[in-house]
């Protein structure tokens, strides 16, 4: 398992680097997915993702291992399966690069991943993390639908393969789409060329639970805080109804 965390992965550094940025980007269609922070299942299966190709190079300074336990996992099994950068369950999800290194090697520090979900959206990064093609005109060879002239390579390309960018002609009824300056709309699609070990809807699968994960990574205790909201509610309807009675109560002999 730590060699998939280690191996490939030491040039990808800004793997999710262009998250932090804000330059301008394109408007682009967002594939819509509902976080379901109570699917513990996908919740762990997105943690394994997390530490194997992301945190080699992010970190997650605001959680500590331990706080995964709130996900179904057993000290014992955060220890043997994700602990890759502690030695003690207590301490933050962090990465022995350091940010001077990081910077002179990659051009930037890559970001801490705590609350990026906050900070980008789900739908965002879904669409982003299944959104990347072969460009040899990148440094990298990479691009990025989501996010153009992305800074980093793909990280997951060995899971979803290989695609490259066409464009061709927008057609309806066997006749181009013209543009408001009269020429032909042109759509672009990703087509692969070489598949990756998992099938298209295993990686939308990989990339929905790595999401999910981010998403409760950025606010964990977001179950707990709505279940103690709906019983403070609960409890101030209670008390407001006392109070009426009261009043009612005692106003009723007051002329």
């Amino acid at each position: 398992m730590r060699s998939l965390c280690v191996a490939g992965f030491a040039a990808a550094a800004l793997t999710l680097g262009p998250l932090a940025a804000h330059a301008a980007e394109a408007e682009v269609r967002l594939d819509r997915i509902a976080a379901d922070p109570t699917d513990l299942a996908s919740l762990q299966s997105g943690a394994r993702t997390f530490v194997n190709y992301c945190l080699n190079c992010h970190s997650a300074s605001l959680v500590r291992y331990n706080a995964l336990r709130a996900i179904g996992l057993s000290e014992d099994q955060i220890r043997d399966n994700l602990m890759f950068t502690a030695e003690k369950v207590g301490m933050p999800m962090s990465i022995a690069m350091a940010p001077k290194d990081a910077k002179e090697w990659f051009g930037a520090v890559p970001p801490d991943l705590s609350v990026i979900a906050r900070a980008r959206g789900a739908d965002w990064l879904y669409t982003y993390l299944r959104g990347f093609y072969r460009d040899p005109e990148r440094p990298t060879g990479w691009n990025n639908t989501v996010y153009p002239n992305v800074g980093m390579p793909h990280a997951l390309w060995r899971l979803q393969g290989e695609r490259v960018l066409k464009e061709e002609a927008a057609v309806k009824d066997g006749k181009p789409i013209l543009g408001e300056d009269g020429q032909p709309l042109r759509v672009a699609t990703l087509e692969m060329v070489r598949p990756g070990t998992q099938s298209t809807a295993q990686y939308d699968r990989t990339v929905y639970d790595l999401v999910n994960f981010l998403a409760w990574m950025s606010e964990p205790h977001q179950v707990a805080r709505k279940q103690l909201g709906v019983w403070v509610l609960f409890s101030l309807a209670i008390m407001i109804l006392l109070a009426y009675l009261l009043k009612q109560s005692y106003w009723k002999h007051v002329h």
